[in-house]
């Protein structure tokens, strides 16, 4: 994708090997900074403290952050205990156990001196073969928006997505914005209605950014005002991320995105998850099965922003005695959602419809 007219990634290792950079996410939109990755401690860290989030992006990381702890202990104890420390980070996104899974298959079996260089090269292939997964999503999203195009072939189609599914919550080209950039790339009119997503604000914060620095026409909306543009006949169709879906269709995302289902649902519009495959937990049928992170209540309390004068400031919403809860996922069940957008094509949201595109995870 393109910042400031020059393509970028999200992660890349440095030359040598011995440390991944990567862009700090909690600096943006205000401040485009690149941070060294040095050690696993330093990957974990990125994990959890979400300078890296967004489930594709974080198993990449944790990839790399595996190549990071081989360097230093290639033992099988310096690897289990790299692939142990690494998985505690995030528990509802599901590519950061199948990274690491790949990741221990291929490197136990190697002699410890192969293991670093092994370990760079499977991190490279896990983070190239998520670039070429979310441009094929990009590919079977944008039949859809070329479908909705209901209104005349001139006019726009305008979509409405939560939370931070695009390039910066993978390697490149996203989830649920690759298949707006497909589209606006091509020439079909697009427009973005961006939730801002609370507590976080990844849409207003990320999408936004990102859609401005790609030139893709776009409003950012507070997360309640996403029932009103559609029963205004504004949203044309629905598309966001997932960080896990299970095998019967049902998908975790960012709180909220449950009530925006609800919405779209009661007002006739589409509502489509776009999923690359190693978010599917093939293991589990349900949501209700799916571990709901919950985070520090601070990030409900208060926000962060930049003051007029230029300086980065956390400012206080809530009275000091009253406490918050901070849910940051919730489940969206299968029969709300339209479809799954994979990077072998659309299918219905159950076991049957994405059995029809992976076949290889029948019984």
């Amino acid at each position: 994708m393109n910042v400031r007219g020059r393509p970028m990634r999200t992660i890349w290792p440095a030359a040598g090997g011995h440390t991944i950079e990567i862009i700090d996410q909690t600096k943006l939109p205000h401040e485009l900074l690149v941070v060294g990755l040095h050690s696993l401690a330093d990957a974990a860290r990125a994990i959890r403290t979400m300078q890296v989030r967004g489930a594709p992006l974080i198993g990449a990381t944790a990839a790399y952050g595996v190549a990071l702890a081989v360097a230093e202990d290639p033992s099988d104890a310096g690897l289990a205990a790299a692939v142990e420390a690494l998985a505690a980070t995030r528990p509802t996104a599901v590519n950061l156990r199948w990274a690491l899974a790949e990741m221990e298959r291929v490197l136990r079996i190697l002699p410890e001196d192969r293991r670093h260089t092994a370990a760079l090269a499977q991190a490279g292939e896990i983070a190239e073969a998520d670039v070429a997964i979310n441009r094929a999503i990009g590919g079977h999203g944008e039949s859809l928006i070329a479908a909705a195009r209901r209104k005349g072939a001139d006019a726009r189609v305008d979509i409405l997505t939560h939370c931070n599914a695009g390039w910066l919550a993978t390697v490149d080209w996203g989830t649920a914005l690759a298949p707006i950039y497909r589209a606006h790339d091509d020439g079909i009119p697009v427009h973005v209605w961006v939730d801002e997503t609370r507590p976080r604000n990844q849409g207003a914060g990320l999408t936004a950014w990102e859609l401005a620095e790609h030139g893709v026409p776009h409003t950012v909306i507070v997360d309640n005002a996403a029932g009103h543009v559609m029963r205004e006949g504004l949203v044309d169709l629905c598309i966001v991320g997932t960080d896990r879906t299970t095998a019967g269709g049902d998908v975790a995302n960012k709180i909220g995105t449950y009530t925006k289902a609800l919405a779209a649902r009661d007002n006739d519009i589409p509502f489509y998850v776009a999923l690359p495959s190693p978010t599917i937990d093939w293991q589990i049928e349900s949501g209700s099965e799916i571990p709901i992170e919950r985070r520090e209540a601070r990030e409900v309390t208060h926000i962060e922003g930049w003051s007029d004068d230029g300086r980065r400031v956390a400012v206080r919403l809530t009275p000091p005695e009253s406490p918050a809860a901070n849910y940051a996922f919730d489940v969206t069940p299968a029969r709300l959602v339209t479809g799954l957008i994979t990077e072998r094509g659309v299918c219905p949201a159950s076991r049957a419809g994405l059995l029809q595109l992976f076949p290889e995870h029948h019984d």
